[in-house]
């Protein structure tokens, strides 16, 4: 089984920027999808970005195109999220999860998740 352990939140101005770390343990990554879910006080939880395993192409929520970019270290078993250009809309806990699935292109959620970090973006 999969553990995930996500760190590097924390509290950022508007426009600052902030990497997100999830490292894996207890099995290699290496063919799991991986992604970034995030969910506000009062909100749904929503997909931020993921990625395939062995192509690694990615997708993003229309919200964090060209601002977030989702990556992965396999020898280091880590998925990153480097956010830049923050948005006070940004702040939520950020969770990894593994193990998703693609239909039609779209990412469903895997049933390994980690315990999340807080992101704040302070205006």
């Amino acid at each position: 089984q999969v553990q995930l352990v996500e760190s590097g939140g924390g509290l950022v101005q508007a426009g600052g920027s902030l990497r997100l770390s999830c490292a894996a343990s207890g099995r290699t990554i290496v063919y799991y999808a991986m992604s970034w879910y995030r969910q506000a006080p009062g909100k749904e939880r929503e997909l931020v970005a993921d990625i395939t395993s062995v192509g690694g192409s990615t997708n993003y929520a229309d919200s964090v195109k060209g601002r977030f970019t989702i990556s992965r270290d396999n020898a280091k078993n880590t998925v990153y999220l480097q956010m830049n250009s923050l948005k006070s809309e940004d702040t939520a806990v950020y969770f990894c999860n593994a193990g998703g699935t693609y239909y039609f292109g779209h990412y469903s959620t895997g049933k390994y998740w980690g315990q999340g970090t807080q992101v704040t973006v302070s205006s």
